[in-house]
C-alpha cells in the first residue's frame, strides 16, 4: 500500500521499456511535490491517479514536480499537469523536454557524426532515427527553473541538489541532511548498474560528455554524505549505499579489462568491439550497445591502457 513515511511516499508506475517499472516520489513539505512524473501512458496516468488518491490527494494537488533527469520514464507525464505547476530539473532538461526543429538537427547531426567515428557501416545508419523513439513516451512541457550542485529545492525544505551526471547529462539526486536520505533516481539501483548514455554536448560546447566516466565520479562524490536509505528510480531501496559504490566500481573496472583483452595486439573500430560485446543485441539496441562500448574505450583511454587515432574520419583503437 502506497503510504507516507517520514514525509515520502514511493509511486510506482509500469512503462513501456525494457527496464520496467518506475518508481516516482510524493514529498510533502513547503509545497506538495513530485519528483519525477513517469512515462507519457493513459496506464501511468492512471496509477498515479490511483495511488496518489491512496494518499489523499488528487494530481491537482501536487504543486512542483522536481526531475531526477529528463528521461522519457521519468518525465513523461509532465504535460498532463496543469500549467500552474512549477517544473524544476537541471538545465540541460531544457534541451529535451520542449523538442524544436532545433533538437531534431542537432541531435540528428552528433548521431549520425558519432556513427561514422565509431566505424558504423551505412547500412546501420538508418537505425539512428530509431534512437528517438522512446521520445514518443515524452511530453511537451518547458523546464520554469533550473536548480544544480548545492541549492536548495524550493519547497522541499533541508533538501539539496547533487549533481549525479552520468546515465544522463541533467541527473541530479536530492539529499536530507537530517536523516541522510537521498532521492537518486538512477543513479544507484540495487540490482543493476545503470547504463551511462551519450548524449549530444551542452549548447555551446564541441566535446561529447564522457558519461562513464562522469559517473564513476559521480558514485565516488557520494562517499562523501552519510546516506542511511536511497530511493531509487527501479526496483528497491538500497541501504547500504557505500556498500554497493565499490562494488559497482569494480564490476565496471572488470568489464574494461575484457575489452582491454579484445583490443589488445588488433586495431579496431568502436563498432567491432559491439558487435563483440553485444553479438545477440546491438541489432535491435544500437543506440544503447554503442553508448556503453564507447564508455569502455573512455575508461581505458582515461586510464592510459589504450589509445586511439583517427583515419578517413573513424578511430581506431589499440594497446
Amino acid at each position: 500500500m502506497t503510504t507516507l513515511v517520514n514525509d515520502i511516499a514511493k509511486i510506482t508506475l509500469s512503462t513501456p521499456f525494457a527496464v520496467g517499472d518506475v518508481n516516482v516520489y510524493l514529498v510533502k513539505g513547503d509545497a506538495l511535490t513530485l519528483v519525477d512524473a513517469g512515462p507519457l501512458t493513459d496506464t501511468a496516468w492512471m496509477q498515479l491517479s490511483d495511488q496518489l488518491s491512496l494518499l489523499g490527494y488528487t494530481p491537482q494537488d501536487i504543486e512542483q514536480i522536481v526531475l531526477t533527469h529528463h528521461h522519457p520514464d521519468h518525465a513523461g507525464l509532465l504535460d498532463r499537469f496543469s500549467s500552474g505547476v512549477t517544473i524544476y530539473g537541471h538545465n540541460y532538461n531544457r534541451f529535451w523536454l520542449q523538442r524544436d526543429d532545433h533538437f531534431h538537427e542537432v541531435y540528428d547531426r552528433f548521431f549520425t557524426e558519432l556513427a561514422i567515428e565509431s566505424g558504423l557501416p551505412e547500412e546501420f545508419l538508418p537505425a539512428i532515427q530509431k534512437f528517438k523513439n522512446p521520445l514518443k513516451f515524452m511530453g511537451n512541457r518547458k523546464l520554469d527553473a533550473a536548480i544544480g550542485e548545492g541549492d536548495r529545492v524550493p519547497g522541499m525544505e533541508g533538501w539539496q541538489v547533487i549533481e549525479t551526471l552520468g546515465h544522463a547529462q541533467s541527473h541530479l539526486s536530492f539529499y536530507r541532511e537530517s536523516d541522510g536520505v537521498l532521492i537518486a533516481g538512477d543513479h544507484i539501483l540495487a540490482t543493476i548498474s545503470p547504463n551511462p548514455l551519450i548524449e549530444p554536448p551542452f549548447e555551446g560546447e564541441s566535446e561529447r560528455s564522457k558519461p562513464l566516466l562522469q559517473y564513476n565520479a559521480s558514485l565516488k562524490k557520494l562517499s562523501d554524505f552519510p546516506i542511511s536509505l536511497a530511493y531509487t528510480g527501479h526496483g528497491d531501496n538500497v541501504t547500504d549505499v557505500h556498500g554497493l559504490i565499490p562494488k559497482r566500481l569494480g564490476k565496471q573496472d572488470e568489464r574494461a579489462r575484457g575489452v582491454f583483452d579484445m583490443i589488445k595486439g588488433n586495431r579496431v573500430t568502436v563498432f567491432e568491439i559491439c558487435r563483440k560485446l553485444f553479438p545477440s543485441v546491438y541489432r535491435k539496441e544500437l543506440g544503447l550497445t554503442l553508448s556503453e562500448t564507447i564508455g569502455q574505450l573512455d575508461y581505458l583511454e582515461a586510464n592510459h591502457d589504450i589509445q586511439k587515432e583517427k583515419h578517413e574520419g573513424i578511430y581506431y583503437y589499440f594497446a
